[in-house]
């Protein structure tokens, strides 16, 4: 490994922000093209891949997917430096030291990143340094979506699948790196300036000041963050999915979702590019072909939950608001309730006394992910369904505790499911029922079990609804409803009616309904939650 104070080579720098990985990594193939001294690394600024808000396992997850790029590069002579600063600062320091030329990094097209890379995209015009922006977070460059679309985002779902035909397939990965000729370059001799920090050892969350959550429990899943894990989690992930091919169904973490079994999702890794979105892609077109040959044509619909993700990258491309309500165009301005009643604390303290509410809201804190129809059930309970509370505040506490949070994906659901944007036009038909719902997904309540211990000894005909169990069995199942478990907060049955005449009279008061507000059928509906007819059902 060379050290870059004592021989001035020309350096060459990868920055990892998102895509922290080796495999089908066009930046890290960029940085190696010109056989300068390469020199990979990740700068905590606090907010880099969402660090600005962050909760214990989420910075426990980064910070293991970059001790799992650490230790790759270490394998094969390299390592990855960590700094703490800002990045212009910190590309500024490495020139002074060193001949910098090039300096690579995957996009992040979310417009809350733009300041920082238009400053160091501005830094390297100034310093003749060569700077290279490729695209992998993405199966399609989200700007080159909006001017194939004429030069705006397509503002309902089936628009944006036209407009991604006109494109065509998204590139396939690309290959493996040869790493017997790289030369490796360090900074860990070099003595740092006050306003910059680089770790001498691997930090904890604890470094940052991040402390796990009191009384959240123990992680009964547990999630490791990096490469190594995402790519065994992937086989894993792949198996399922061809077993449902050969059955003839496909979403299979959707079509037929499991709660209590080891989850299949890869979205952690997708959202800090420990797994390549195009290798997943085309891993499950691939299979699909493999099995069905040419009597069925892979499509979009296979890969829906991608594609999704994909249209909220592009719908959040040039909007600073996405995540706001008021200044957002996209978004519908409803008139939520205040939280005048502490009802957002119970919401997020997982104390509703509606039992699979709260089992979720209680795994997302102890474990830091929850099931897709999880969220769409807790998001949909905050806001339309029952207590008309505002979806930022739902917004706000899943990017600090969800393992895959990202800006653009978390809002854009967010805003789906509480009929602020992309969905029909306000319509409460399809408001999930608190208590049907998790008995449609769990009917025998283990589910509520693992996650509220003081539920576990009752019966399961009371385990949705415990405010309706006679006092001799609260007893003898030893949990009082009101004392060792919360009483409901709300009357759902009420609430919901309400809230469906509070849409309607909103509805009716628009003369002019946003073209973004009217795409959405039944069946994209349901495709998009995952409901049965009783999950309707108050």
């Amino acid at each position: 490994m060379t050290e870059l104070s004592e021989v001035r080579k020309n350096a060459s720098v990868l920055w990892f922000r998102h895509g922290l990985r080796l495999h089908d990594n066009p930046a890290l193939q960029e940085t190696l093209k010109d056989n300068d001294v390469f020199l990979p690394i990740f700068i905590f600024d606090g907010k880099t891949a969402g660090t600005n808000i962050i909760g214990y396992n989420r910075m426990k997850f980064l910070l293991e997917s970059l001790q799992d790029i650490d230790n790759k590069l270490q394998e094969v002579g390299g390592k990855l430096s960590l700094i703490r600063g800002n990045p212009v600062e910190v590309f500024h320091f490495i020139s002074e030291k060193f001949n910098l030329r090039k300096i690579c990094f995957e996009q992040d097209c979310e417009p809350i990143w733009q300041e920082r890379d238009n400053a160091v995209k501005k830094f390297c015009l100034e310093n003749k340094i060569e700077c290279f922006e490729k695209v992998s977070h993405t199966l399609w460059d989200p700007y080159l979506v909006q001017k194939t679309n004429g030069g705006v985002p397509p503002l309902t779902f089936q628009m944006f699948l036209h407009t991604i035909s006109v494109l065509g397939s998204p590139p396939r990965p690309i290959g493996d790196v040869d790493w017997t000729l790289v030369e490796f370059g360090t900074l860990t001799p070099l003595p740092f300036p006050h306003n910059l920090h680089i770790f001498q050892h691997f930090p904890t969350p604890e470094d940052f000041g991040i402390y796990p959550e009191e009384k959240n429990g123990d992680r009964i899943i547990q999630w490791i963050g990096g490469e190594t894990q995402a790519l065994i989690h992937l086989k894993e992930r792949l198996k399922v999915e061809e077993d449902a091919f050969r059955k003839g169904y496909y979403l299979p973490n959707q079509a037929r979702p499991d709660l209590l079994g080891p989850p299949s999702s890869q979205s952690a890794a997708l959202r800090f590019g420990c797994l390549s979105v195009r290798r997943f892609y085309w891993s499950i077109q691939d299979i699909f072909t493999k099995i069905h040959g040419n009597n069925q044509v892979p499509n979009q619909h296979i890969t829906s939950q991608l594609i999704w993700r994909e249209f909220f990258y592009t719908m959040s491309v040039g909007n600073k608001y996405y995540d706001e309500m008021e200044r957002n165009p996209i978004c519908l301005n409803i008139p939520w309730k205040e939280n005048t009643k502490g009802h957002l604390e119970l919401w997020e303290q997982g104390k509703t006394g509606y039992p699979f509410i709260d089992a979720v809201m209680r795994q997302l804190v102890q474990e830091g992910w929850i099931h897709h129809v999880a969220r769409n059930a807790v998001a949909c309970f905050l806001t339309r369904g029952v207590l008309w509370i505002s979806w930022e505040a739902g917004l706000k506490f899943f990017l600090k505790y969800l393992l895959d949070a990202d800006w653009s994906v978390c809002a854009g659901n967010w805003m789906w499911v509480s009929s602020s944007a992309f969905e029909q036009l306000l319509d409460c038909s399809h408001c999930m029922c608190p208590v049907n719902y998790g008995r449609r997904l769990d009917p025998w309540g283990e589910y509520i079990k693992r996650y509220i211990p003081e539920l576990r000894n009752y019966p399961v005909e009371y385990l949705y609804e415990p405010w309706k169990a006679p006092l001799h069995v609260q007893e003898q199942a030893g949990c009082i409803v009101g004392k060792d478990y919360p009483q409901r907060m709300i009357d759902h049955l009420q609430a919901s009616e309400k809230n469906r005449q509070y849409m309607e009279d909103i509805r009716n008061q628009l003369m002019n309904p946003p073209p973004h507000c009217r795409p959405s059928n039944e069946k994209e509906t349901r495709e998009f939650m995952w409901c049965h007819d009783n999950c309707f059902d108050h």
